[in-house]
């Protein structure tokens, strides 16, 4: 991976954390913010040491304010900014959906510490995270009615799955913006930290997962359960982890959880998601922007 200009990536102890880095700009999206974090999470993904990914925004302001829509940003970003003949054409697509998507993909659990203003792309990339954690003077907004275009990044997917349709319309109807606590009691995050306790909160959350959790299992466990929401019937999942059960209780991560839990001692798993997940993976059908 090139080394990135807009973001930061550290890894320690089996964490990566990708800090969102222009404060001056409290930390405003552009193209070449999302493919260095689409850049980051492909190392990451290949990376086995890596069990979990913190995201956050540099400074003490902002995890992001939006898209940069000045010409130092690079002016159009919602898409490639070019006339064209038909909307399935390429150049049409959202540059935040394909960030949403590429996390979508994940195969490592995904933790937002949100420690600041998150409007816009800032709010909506939280989405396809797994956990989000607030800080308390975290800032959300869905605003897009209020510049006249409409919610992007895929959020009219993920937000009613998050929060309900009802609450997940108010926020972007009103185009609003919201401080921590009505986006807890809302459903859109898990916990809101003082601003110097958010990222002590995430990685404490962050290392429960690494030092406890077979990597496969949670792999395999991410994948099933955000697609299985979309199944017709709980058959499709009874299909899924029926498999997933009687491939990965043959394994060795199988076999060091149950000897770890009679043995009375931490688990020590060798199973690595770059070879031992199950031969099924990925089970279901590609998707190509059409």
């Amino acid at each position: 991976m090139t080394q990135p200009t807009q973001i930061t990536v550290e890894k320690a102890d089996g964490i990566a954390t990708i800090t969102m880095s222009r404060p001056d700009k409290m930390n405003a999206y552009t193209r070449t913010m999302g493919a260095e974090i689409m850049a980051a999470m492909d190392d990451i993904d290949a990376d086995d040491a890596v069990r979990a990914v913190i995201f956050t925004g540099a400074g003490e302001r902002a995890f992001c304010a939006g898209a940069d829509l000045t010409p130092e940003g690079g002016g159009q970003i919602f898409s490639d900014g070019a006339e064209v003949e038909s909307l399935s054409d390429e150049r049409v697509r959202d540059g935040g959906g394909r960030l949403t998507l590429r996390l979508f993909e994940s195969k490592k659990p995904l933790i937002s510490a949100c420690n600041g203003v998150a409007v816009g792309v800032g709010a909506t990339m939280q989405l396809a995270m797994d956990i989000r954690l607030a800080a308390s003077h975290a800032r959300y907004g869905f605003v897009f009615a209020r510049r006249g275009i409409v919610p992007e990044a895929a959020s009219s997917w993920f937000l009613p799955r998050i929060v309900g349709i009802s609450q997940a319309l108010e926020w972007c109807y009103s185009g609003r913006v919201f401080d921590a606590e009505e986006a807890k009691a809302g459903g859109l995050v898990r916990s809101i930290h003082e601003p110097a306790d958010l990222l002590h909160a995430a990685n404490t959350l962050a290392r429960e997962i690494a030092d406890n959790t077979s990597a496969v299992s949670v792999a395999m466990t991410r994948a099933m359960m955000w697609r299985m929401m979309n199944a017709d019937h709980p058959m499709e999942a009874h299909k899924i982890d029926s498999r997933a059960i009687y491939r990965l209780s043959r394994g060795k991560d199988a076999q060091e959880g149950i000897a770890s839990f009679l043995e009375k001692r931490n688990p020590v798993y060798p199973g690595k998601v770059s070879e031992d997940l199950p031969d099924f993976y990925p089970w279901w059908d590609e998707r190509p922007y059409d």
